[in-house]
């Protein structure tokens, strides 16, 4: 009887988190996508924590739909805006924000992988730490077709969404409460962002 009890409870608790979890998760993803400053990476682990942690069947599905889709509508909608800002005599300030992001070194590497791999750059763009925003603007400046960038970007964008998800499921796997391990995979996507810079500046360090 207490489980009987206590089930009809459970339920509307779950579907309430659904209903605002997945729009606010499509909603900050895609704006994360055009914004470079918001963690998306860190929303996807904690969002996977807490769908490991439901009952709800296909919570984990949804979250990597989710995910993956504003991650791909976001970056094609980024590349559109960029490419306006090429076309125009006087750029466009999306474009100076992709500018921004791409410092000369990063822009001259991706600019080489780009030719020597081509698509294959794009698609480990996602998964590299900083590495989405040079490999964009390399493909802006090979006059890529919008067309071209998308079918790109879908496998970067589904390989981005699984292994986030990954991460979080690892951080929800390891402890009991849901709080826990949202505090883990998002400690754990922090450290996986800030490594390569860490690498570059210990190399930069030992050269000087």
């Amino acid at each position: 009887m207490t489980i009987l009890a206590a089930t009809p409870a459970v339920v509307p608790v779950e579907s309430t988190q659904q209903a605002i979890g997945y729009p606010s998760l499509f909603l900050l993803v895609l704006i994360g996508a055009l914004v470079p400053i918001v963690p998306t990476g860190a929303l996807v682990s904690s969002a996977a924590v807490v769908a490991f942690h439901q009952t709800a069947p296909f919570a984990l599905a949804l979250v990597f739909v989710t995910a993956s889709t504003a991650a791909f509508l976001g970056d094609g909608t980024l590349y559109w805006l960029g490419r306006r800002g090429l076309r125009s005599k006087n750029g466009s300030r999306w474009l100076e924000a992709i500018r921004a992001h791409a410092p000369e070194e990063r822009l001259t590497q991706a600019q080489e992988k780009l030719t020597e791999h081509g698509v294959a750059v794009l698609v480990l763009s996602r998964l590299v730490p900083a590495g989405r925003i040079p490999v964009m603007l390399a493909c802006l400046l090979a006059e890529w077709p919008l067309r071209r960038f998308a079918r790109g970007n879908l496998p970067a964008c589904l390989a981005w969404a699984l292994t986030y998800q990954l991460i979080g499921i690892l951080g929800g796997s390891l402890f009991d409460e849901p709080w826990e391990g949202v505090v883990a995979a998002i400690a754990l996507t922090l450290v996986i962002s800030a490594a390569p810079a860490l690498w570059r500046r210990l190399r930069k360090a030992s050269s000087a």
